[in-house]
């Protein structure tokens, strides 16, 4: 992985071998596997970001090939998305979301949503 890897969050978002930014994935959805937050993006995602608007909202984003990264290491997902609104609402306003991570590293990633899950009633 590059260098400037380093400058965003502890998740990656790739195309290829290209940085297009990171996140956090600061809300979890333990059951189902899924784990998503706010993009920060990096300068290359500029050149994406057209295409992505344009598929903002549809169900399949495959086409665009993205890999979420963890400790330099590709995080095995059914599937990657982003969501960008910035247009409508400024830069805040892009999405990431990993669907489908495994167990039992969804629970080595977001340890602590986990914990919450299980003890939560219910």
């Amino acid at each position: 992985m590059p260098a400037q890897a380093d400058a965003y969050p502890r998740f990656k978002i790739y195309q290829g071998t290209t940085l297009l930014g990171g996140s956090a994935l600061e809300s979890n959805d333990p059951p189902m596997g899924v784990a998503w937050g706010q993009f920060i993006a990096a300068p290359a995602y500029a050149a994406l970001q057209e295409q992505v608007r344009a598929l903002t909202g549809t169900a399949d984003q495959s086409s665009l090939q993205l890999q979420v990264y963890h400790l330099d290491q590709p995080v095995p997902a059914m599937g990657v998305s982003l969501q960008d609104y910035s247009a409508e609402c400024g830069a805040e306003a892009i999405e990431i979301s990993v669907l489908g991570i495994g167990y039992p590293l969804y629970e080595q990633l977001f340890p602590h949503a986990v914990a919450a899950y299980l003890k939560a009633p219910g």
